[in-house]
């Protein structure tokens, strides 16, 4: 499924889910990890709905990356596999800063 290309971020955050979903496929059938990639597989398949209903989406795609590093930390994932999620994320987060600064500016404006 591939959603409407209108806004970058919500595409994104949308493809960066299913990134998620896959990678918890792979660490439930080829690893056995089951406890931590739950927690992965909620907080980054959330940022996508989150972003649909405001800021709460930072907060979620932060606490992404630290499920990530712990990963990666863990050797669930290689360090060549968390740097492409890794980079993901903070696209994400970039877009986002860049969406509640500019939503500020108008308010004040």
């Amino acid at each position: 499924m591939v959603m409407k290309e209108d806004n970058i971020v919500k595409q994104k955050s949308f493809d960066f889910a299913v990134r998620i979903i896959k990678l918890y496929q792979y660490l439930s059938s080829d690893k056995k990890e089951f406890v931590l990639s739950k927690q992965i597989l909620r907080s980054g398949t959330s940022v996508g709905a989150m972003i649909r209903e405001s800021e709460h989406a930072q907060k979620e795609i932060n606490e992404t990356i630290y499920w990530l590093e712990l990963f990666q930390a863990t050797d669930y994932l290689s360090v060549q596999e968390f740097e492409s999620m890794n980079e993901d994320a903070v696209e994400i987060i970039k877009l986002i800063t860049s969406i509640i600064k500019t939503t500020k500016n108008n308010i004040n404006n």
